[in-house]
């Protein structure tokens, strides 16, 4: 009775030329009761339609309960997101990149792995190839450049660690805004920077300038490794991803080859260079720069012709980009295993909750820089975020457990890899040394010096009326001795010293004898015409071969463990192959207290290196794969920049303690190796899961 008095009153409000009618008494009036044959032919349609077709119990025109509530699903966000609470709005977020990670992964899957994914793996390679003979250009145009330049022993080493200074602002810097603005966009100009100041540096003079350009190269190749990784992990598959990153690793090691072939083929010879004057000068190490800046330029370019990651546009809710871009992927791969006509299924990607949307500025609201301002400012808030994040509940004990392994990893490192060549030298100087000649009471009058004397003392000598034209000291001594009636002239000198000598009536003309070679002298009636201006080249080095030898063979010997680590990395997992790299490399630091030689030292090296190269992928690979694509790159730049800090500790304390004591470097290098691989074992593997 009640469902018939309600159809009653709905027949009272009857809808009349646009308009409701509705009684006019204004009481409620239940009508007329309906037949009984009307009654019987309502009861027979409940749950049928015109064609007899039950549907399951439903009652005919009243929805589902279960289509109205996702009915209002779809319709509360457009409504409520601006009064949701951001807590809420950002698990929505979190559930969506769930199944977006899920289904990234079966699309990367139908994809397949073939042509696109090679090229890429070419372009990238030669990015990470440009990181690797970054590290080295530096320490082998030293030797050179602290002539041109007159270079004090405090501005090599500032030099020496500048490069290292300006990736680790670079890595988080660059990282961070990968995450925001684009891996290929970011890469570009990371890559750009890094051409043009290195460029720039083959041909400034001045060291301030020099070392001003090696800073912001170094600033522009820093964001490379981060953006590198992130990148390339975003085209591969969960089963492909430990094996080709480790792959793309072997780069970086082409790198140190081809620095060192480079600088041993190119640098010894200083006639290949040209000079404009007295003031200006382009000598064969400036060659060296112009040639290492090559495989930067040739990514560069080569990163023209392929496309942004799909994965960071659909987290940034450009989904139309990335499905163009897989379809891309799709049809090249396809093509190129000769099947054409496999058509890509996917028509739907999911696209994550956009909560932090970027807030673009109107061409009329202020003026162009007002704009920018805002737009950078903004820009670098969202990346100081996404570093505040990494330190959030959900990633803190991992991201400081990653940071202690590469800190320590890069401590030892870049520790040893430097403390090796100054041991080298270390010998060698002890050899050269051991061979020096000494003359006692050597009496020496009206004769002509026109050769070389090189690595000797002459200790109570007499010269008188003595000539020296056009000749060389070097590593010379003249102690105790009495020059009288000499005449110097066009004389150059490296490591040569005149102590409690008396010089009487001696003419030096346009040599390189400054003051401060005479220590405790006696100058009487002595002069000093046209000294030769600033620095000068005294002799091709032959320790420079054996320096290029070394960094050759220390770079090529990572070849079997690059080998051992991209074939085993998803077969034993990342973990093991961190702790197990490390602890290796450490018991190679052992056998360092037997290198009593140039040559035990270099296979020692070669052995350390050779070892120590797995841990170096698999973190690489782990560190992409434990955090989410909106912050990946932003923590493996805060992980690398972290890594270069612990570099630049690691060159200054090493190398402090060459020719003092071997004890210190090979303990501390040793004890971070161990304590650095037993807490890698606690990090979750990885090698199971997908792209978050």
């Amino acid at each position: 009775d009640g469902y018939r008095n309600t159809n009653q009153v709905s027949d009272d409000y009857r809808y009349q030329d646009g308009n409701y009618d509705t009684p006019n008494d204004g009481y409620y009036r239940g009508g007329d009761e309906p037949t009984q044959e009307e009654d019987a032919q309502s009861d027979v349609t409940e749950g049928h339609d015109e064609d007899d077709e039950v549907y399951e119990g439903e009652y005919q025109g009243i929805p589902h309960p279960d289509d109205i509530k996702e009915k209002q699903k779809k319709r509360a966000p457009a409504v409520d997101d601006e009064y949701r609470d951001r807590a809420d709005l950002m698990a929505e977020r979190m559930e969506d990149e769930e199944q977006l990670a899920h289904q990234y992964e079966n699309i990367i899957e139908e994809c397949g792995h073939g042509r696109f994914q090679w090229t890429l793996f070419f372009v990238l390679g030669l990015a990470l190839m440009a990181d690797g003979v970054e590290v080295f250009v530096v320490g082998f145009v030293l030797p050179s450049a602290e002539k041109d330049m007159c270079l004090s022993s405090s501005n090599k080493g500032m030099l020496g660690l500048i490069v290292y200074l300006g990736m680790m602002v670079g890595a988080v810097l660059l990282g961070g805004l990968a995450d925001k603005l684009g891996r290929k966009q970011c890469l570009i100009i990371s890559l750009a920077i890094n051409a043009a100041f290195a460029f720039l540096s083959s041909f400034v003079q001045g060291y301030g300038f020099f070392l001003f350009c090696r800073l912001i190269s170094g600033l522009g190749i820093g964001g490379t490794l981060p953006i590198v990784f992130a990148y390339f992990s975003e085209f591969l598959s969960r089963e492909k991803r430990g094996e080709h990153l480790s792959w793309l690793c072997m780069f970086w090691m082409i790198g140190g080859i081809y620095a060192s072939a480079m600088a041993w083929s190119i640098i010894p010879h200083y006639g290949w260079g040209f000079s404009m004057g007295t003031k200006y000068h382009f000598h064969s190490w400036r060659v060296f720069v112009l040639v290492c800046a090559l495989p930067c330029i040739a990514s560069l370019v080569a990163l023209k012709f392929m496309p942004e990651s799909p994965r960071f546009l659909l987290e940034i809710g450009k989904h139309d980009e990335a499905w163009m871009i897989l379809k891309q992927v799709h049809d090249t791969n396809m093509r190129a295993k000769g099947e054409p006509e496999r058509v890509f299924t996917v028509s739907y990607i999911k696209t994550p909750k956009q909560v932090d949307e970027f807030i673009e500025i109107q061409s009329s609201t202020g003026t162009w820089y007002q704009r920018w301002l805002v737009r950078i400012t903004t820009t670098l808030k969202q990346v100081w975020d996404n570093v505040l994040y990494c330190l959030t509940a959900q990633y803190r004990m991992n991201t400081l457990m990653l940071a202690v392994v590469w800190f320590t990893m890069a401590l030892s490192y870049y520790g040893l890899i430097v403390w090796f060549p100054d041991m080298i030298r270390y010998f060698q100087d002890e050899a050269y040394e051991s061979r020096v000649k000494i003359f006692d009471e050597e009496e020496v009058s009206h004769f002509t010096f026109n050769f070389t004397l090189e690595n000797q003392i002459h200790r109570n000598g007499e010269y008188r009326n003595d000539k020296f034209i056009g000749m060389k000291f070097k590593e010379v001594r003249f102690e105790d001795s009495l020059f009288e009636d000499c005449y110097f002239e066009d004389v150059r000198s490296s490591e040569t010293f005149f102590e409690n000598c008396t010089i009487i009536s001696t003419v030096f003309y346009n040599t390189d004898l400054y003051e401060h070679k005479f220590i405790n002298c006696r100058l009487i009636n002595s002069t000093f015409m046209k000294e030769k201006e600033g620095c000068h080249i005294d002799f091709e080095e032959d320790n420079d071969f054996l320096i290029y030898l070394v960094s050759f063979l220390g770079s090529l010997s990572v070849l079997p463990g690059n080998i051992i680590s991209a074939l085993l990395m998803d077969k034993i997992g990342r973990i093991k192959m961190i702790g197990g790299s490390m602890l290796i490399s450490a018991v190679c630091c052992f056998f360092l207290f037997f290198g009593n030689s140039e040559s035990a030292m270099i296979g020692w090296q070669c052995l350390f290196c050779g070892a120590s190269i797995a841990a170096w992928n698999a973190l690489d690979v782990i560190t992409v794969e434990l955090y989410p694509t909106d912050k990946r790159a932003t923590a493996f730049g805060i992980l690398n920049g972290l890594c270069k800090f612990g570099a630049i500790l690691g060159n200054s304390i090493f190398s402090s303690f060459v020719g003092i004591t071997k004890v210190v470097p090979i303990l501390l290098a040793s004890s971070a190796l161990v304590g650095g691989g037993l807490l890698a074992l606690r990090l979750p593997e990885t090698r199971e899961q997908v792209l978050m």
